[in-house]
């Protein structure tokens, strides 16, 4: 499966994907609610909006070799999965497979978290008008601390059954809803700046940086700018994660797809993160006094609320549909992976077949979707632990994907590349360093980001897990 031509003819997956589509598929993975719901953490961690939206500025930047790295991997080999072909054919089998097992600890258990997330807004947010009191009516349990209710839990139900519908249709029909959410975020994201404009002020997002405390997001442990800067830059990788989803639908890429222009693609799509997360910060810190704007929780929802009942609404419903972004490429994404670990005979072979139909694959649809479903029922606060666990898995599988794109340039030195690394050996060498320091900021025990023993316990895990079911499949001797 090597060859990108039989290897996509083989599969018999639908080629209706455009640039835009890859586009709005990323930019939906990494743009969920956080911008709604964090904006305040995010300025009490850093000391204000300006080290806040420094520090995102940054850590955009640090990614974008990462992102380039993909472009120039997928344009070359754009096959479903890809990331565990690129690093299989470098590194061997068995870091083929963890790299691509990593990856989808990175990304599956955001489908049933962004699930959690609607049921979790509706519950705190709608059920507080009086009209939609009745959302918490009936409480089924509590779990971990945290009140289940049927309502919510039903509606979430429903807008995680529309993403899998979509995603048994196959990837044009979840494209088309991908496309949607990123109107309907960049509408948010033009909100929030016409509120600021007409009710706020500049000199509210001032001064550059100042400790606050006992706000609904706890204490500003910053005592400098640089250091309200970094407090904010070693959780930005968790916000910007999404953009490897791209990479694992190349195989459905349209007949006619500029494989050139799209390299840049990833990349694009993390800058334009990057610019939507900085305007959000700016408009929300500067509607009122930024001191002021933290105190409650959910400030961004809060305030509006204050403000202007329309706006609140309006925010209030974008911020919804937020979550929906995230799970569809999350979905498509680990479906892919899945896939391709099938195809190797790494995971059951069952999980290579696909629907003649859709274009989409069969098992691993299925195994997701139930997985997917079940997040509604287990509470805000069972998956909190897999944050962190999701985030190395992430940086871990683009730091590998990095180390495979230097080695190929080795190895492979006639493979075809439409597109190339921005900077050459020294642009993925950026690539390789920003994933290394990122990792150390993660495993290593002074780190403020550094695993706790829960999160470690659910890495191990899954790694042992993962290796059980590679050898019982005979994967260490199968043959891609």
């Amino acid at each position: 499966m090597s060859d990108k031509d039989t290897a996509a003819d083989a599969g018999g997956m639908k080629k209706e994907l455009t640039l835009f589509n890859f586009f709005t598929i990323g930019f939906g993975a990494i743009i969920g609610t956080g911008w709604v719901l964090l904006v305040g953490n995010w300025m009490v961690m850093g000391g204000g909006p300006f080290p806040a939206m420094i520090a995102f500025a940054l850590g955009a930047v640090f990614l974008v070799p990462i992102g380039m790295v993909f472009g120039e991997l997928t344009a070359a080999i754009p096959i479903s999965g890809g990331i565990i072909e690129y690093v299989d054919r470098t590194y061997g089998r068995q870091l083929g497979f963890l790299t691509g097992w990593m990856l989808l600890l990175g990304n599956a258990p955001l489908c049933p978290w962004e699930a959690i997330a609607i049921s979790t807004l509706l519950t705190d947010r709608f059920a507080k008008f009086p009209v939609l009191n009745w959302l918490t009516s009936v409480k089924l349990y509590t779990i971990l601390g945290a009140d289940v209710y049927l309502w919510p839990t039903a509606i979430a139900l429903c807008a995680a059954v529309l993403v899998i519908f979509l995603n048994f249709k196959g990837a044009g029909a979840a494209a088309k809803l991908s496309s949607f959410l990123t109107k309907a975020l960049l509408t948010g994201m033009v909100l929030a700046m016409v509120i600021s404009f007409m009710t706020g002020s500049p000199s509210n997002a001032l001064p550059v940086f100042s400790q606050v405390f006992d706000t609904a997001a706890g204490d500003t442990k910053a005592t400098s700018l640089v250091g309200g800067i970094m407090a904010v830059l070693v959780m930005t990788p968790f916000f910007y994660a999404g953009f490897d989803t791209i990479p694992q639908q190349a195989e459905e890429a349209s007949e006619d797809l500029d494989w050139k222009k799209f390299g840049i693609i990833p990349a694009l799509a993390l800058l334009a993160s990057g610019g939507f997360y900085l305007v959000c910060i700016y408009a929300f810190g500067s509607i009122i006094d930024w001191h002021e704007f933290v105190v409650p929780a959910v400030p961004a929802l809060a305030v509006l609320e204050r403000i202007n009942l329309f706006f609140y609404i309006a925010m209030l419903v974008i911020a919804t549909l937020g979550p929906l972004g995230p799970m569809n490429a999350f979905f498509g994404a680990s479906t892919r992976l899945m896939l391709a670990l099938g195809r190797k005979r790494m995971l059951p072979e069952v999980f290579a077949e696909i629907d003649p139909v859709s274009g989409a694959p069969k098992t691993a649809n299925v195994v997701l979707g139930a997985l997917t479903l079940v997040g509604p029922f287990l509470g805000r606060n069972m998956l909190v632990p897999l944050t962190n666990v999701a985030s190395l898995g992430f940086i871990f599988a683009c730091t590998m994907a990095a180390l495979a794109c230097l080695r190929l340039r080795k190895t492979e030195p006639d493979l075809p590349r439409p597109y190339e690394v921005n900077g050459g050996v020294a642009g993925i060498g950026a690539a390789i360093l920003a994933g290394l320091i990122i990792i150390g900021l993660m495993v290593l025990p002074f780190s403020p980001a550094s695993l706790n023993m829960i999160e470690w316990t659910i890495t191990l895990a899954w790694i042992a897990i993962g290796f059980a079911i590679f050898f019982a499949c005979g994967g260490a001797r199968a043959k891609a």
